[in-house]
């Protein structure tokens, strides 16, 4: 039984560990460094709030700040 609440404890802080996710500019530049591998140019990566991001121009590539925030793409 102890075992069984050590593996749920561990696995609850384990999950809200995954939940945070990563930070807005680490995500940044994960996506521009996979873009320029590509060859891709003439873009921008926006990062905006998630609530706001209503009607933007644009195509949400990634999200940042435990969902708070999207990482938008643009081309110029």
């Amino acid at each position: 039984m102890k075992k069984l609440i050590l593996a749920v404890g561990l696995l609850s802080l384990a999950g809200t560990a995954l939940a945070a996710g990563k930070s807005c500019d680490v995500l940044e530049k994960e996506i521009k460094d996979k873009l320029e591998a590509k060859g891709v140019h003439g873009y921008s990566l926006q990062i905006v709030d998630k609530a706001s991001n209503t009607g933007t121009d644009g195509k949400t590539v990634g999200t940042c700040d435990a969902g708070k925030k999207e990482i938008v793409y643009k081309r110029k």
